[in-house]
């Protein structure tokens, strides 16, 4: 399988997910904007996809990374970090959603596991999300963040050459 045929389009998604349930795997969700990959994102996708048996990753869209990010985000567009986070061996697909949460994305998605990184408890991520997860029989598992390794302190570097 090539990392374009990984990229599942949003109105085929439902039917990817009955696919793998139907298979008996485990399936492990995870969301973000993965604007520039580094060694941080890398590790934390690695250690997600351990959690299960298939790695579903949603990607924010254009317009939400903006809103989340600011004038400057994206860096790269948003079928373009799906590709690169299709090509990771550690992931089975990408889906990219629109909205600036991932709560529609997890409605449809159904994750038996939904991984998120270090700089979240699960007091402080998304309630609407935590309660879509746990509503649907899924469980919430944090991973630590690797220490030094982000998109933000990545960009002040380059900033500052």
């Amino acid at each position: 399988m090539t990392f374009r045929e990984k990229i599942i389009p949003w109105d085929k998604l439902e039917e990817w997910r009955d696919a793998v349930r139907s298979s008996g795997r485990k399936l492990v969700v995870t969301n973000g904007c993965f604007d520039l990959l580094h060694a941080g994102h890398v590790t934390y996708l690695e250690d997600a996809r351990r959690q299960g048996d298939v790695l579903l990753v949603g990607i924010n869209g254009d317009r939400s990374v903006l809103e989340l990010k600011g004038k400057d985000r994206p860096i790269n567009r948003e079928h373009d970090r799906a590709a690169v986070i299709a090509a990771l061996e550690s992931v089975e697909a990408v889906c990219i959603f629109a909205e600036r949460t991932a709560n529609r994305f997890l409605v449809v998605a159904e994750p038996d596991i939904y991984v998120k990184g270090g700089d979240y408890t699960i007091e402080t991520i998304n309630q609407e999300e935590r309660r879509t997860v746990q509503k649907a029989g899924g469980r919430i598992v944090i991973l630590p963040l690797v220490p030094g390794k982000s998109t933000t302190a990545l960009l002040d570097r380059i900033t500052r050459l």
